[in-house]
């Protein structure tokens, strides 16, 4: 009995005792579940009820339930008064906030790794004294195909290679050589055109292949033009584009129907020395399909090819882009993919 008596005293006691030391609404809620939650020390002492006489009962019952009353009394009260106190602090906060002191991160664009790619090449082409020349995506049979030397039986004609617009003789470009036919037309020679631009296939997208691609295409018409300036100029680019200064080309036989010869340009891996996945183990890359102009071509333009001879060459952005950045699928490029973007 005594001994009862004395634990409601303690447990008041140190119930106060907490109250007064609470800070937080955390703190209430820690001695709330210590105190007065069902498996807390006022639930315990009520439970000591069962074990004491019918007498005891009557006198104690009463005492712990005035005791269990004035706990919660007691706790509530404490709740308002540090719950006001917080609002209080939280208010003064916000009165005496510092905008200076905190600043939203903005938020930054960039360029597409594409424009960086053009703007790079553009540069290299400038310094070494060619102009950029543009034209329509947009073309007419002629331009794309006729103009080139491309008969109307060659294979680059037929439907799964070219998209043709509702409008006859009209298509979407297959390769920026286009532009080296308008340019031929309404320039005067000795001419020199770098043109890079979108062109477009029908053909099925993958990895390496897709229906809409970047090209960039080089014209260099001259007197006394040879495939020594073709590949001294090739060597000059890549050198410069992709910062290796002892990069080294080879050329091998290739057949395009608008230059004669034609002539495929790999560069050593600008990666390795021995073999590595980007080359493939054969220290050699496939980057540029070129050749010297043919004179049908040249005359379609009005160019005397008794008297002026000249080099073409093209690439595809995505390939310069691939091989450079090591990216292993064409369809990154315009997937919108920040995290992928971002890196350039």
């Amino acid at each position: 009995m005594h001994d009862l008596k004395t634990h409601i005293e303690q447990v008041l006691s140190a119930l106060k005792k907490e109250l007064l030391s609470a800070q937080s609404t955390a703190d209430l809620e820690q001695i709330r579940v210590t105190y007065l939650g069902r498996q807390g020390q006022i639930a315990a002492l009520m439970a000591q009820l069962k074990e004491l006489s019918t007498e005891d009962k009557k006198t104690f019952g009463p005492l712990l339930n005035e005791f269990k009353k004035s706990a919660e009394e007691l706790y509530e009260k404490t709740k308002k008064t540090v719950e006001q106190l917080q609002s209080d602090q939280d208010r003064a906060k916000k009165h005496a906030f510092d905008v200076t002191a905190y600043k939203r991160p903005a938020l930054q664009g960039s360029l597409h790794l594409f424009t960086h790619i053009i703007e790079h090449l553009e540069d290299i082409f400038i310094s070494m004294g060619y102009e950029i020349a543009t034209g329509p995506e947009v073309v007419t049979d002629y331009y794309n195909f006729e103009a080139l030397n491309i008969p109307s039986d060659h294979p680059a004609r037929e439907l799964q290679d070219t998209f043709w617009l509702t409008n006859p003789n009209y298509l979407l470009r297959t390769h920026t050589s286009s532009v080296q036919i308008q340019a031929m037309e309404s320039k005067s020679v000795p001419l020199a055109i770098f043109a890079p631009g979108r062109v477009y296939r029908n053909e099925a997208t993958d990895a390496t292949h897709d229906f809409m691609f970047m090209q960039g295409e080089g014209l260099f018409i001259d007197k006394n033009v040879s495939v020594s300036h073709l590949l001294a100029t090739a060597k000059a680019f890549l050198r410069a584009y992709f910062e290796k200064y002892d990069l080294e080309i080879r050329a091998r036989p290739g057949y395009f129907p608008f230059v004669e010869p034609g002539i495929e340009i790999d560069a050593s891996c600008p990666f390795c020395k021995t073999g590595c996945s980007i080359c493939k183990y054969t220290r050699w890359i496939e980057l540029m399909g070129s050749g010297m102009v043919h004179p049908n071509v040249l005359r379609a333009s009005g160019i005397n090819p008794e008297i002026y001879s000249g080099f073409a060459w093209g690439f595809g952005l995505e390939r310069l882009a691939m091989v450079k950045y090591g990216v292993n699928d064409i369809r990154l490029f315009r997937s919108g993919k920040i995290d992928f973007l971002k890196q350039f």
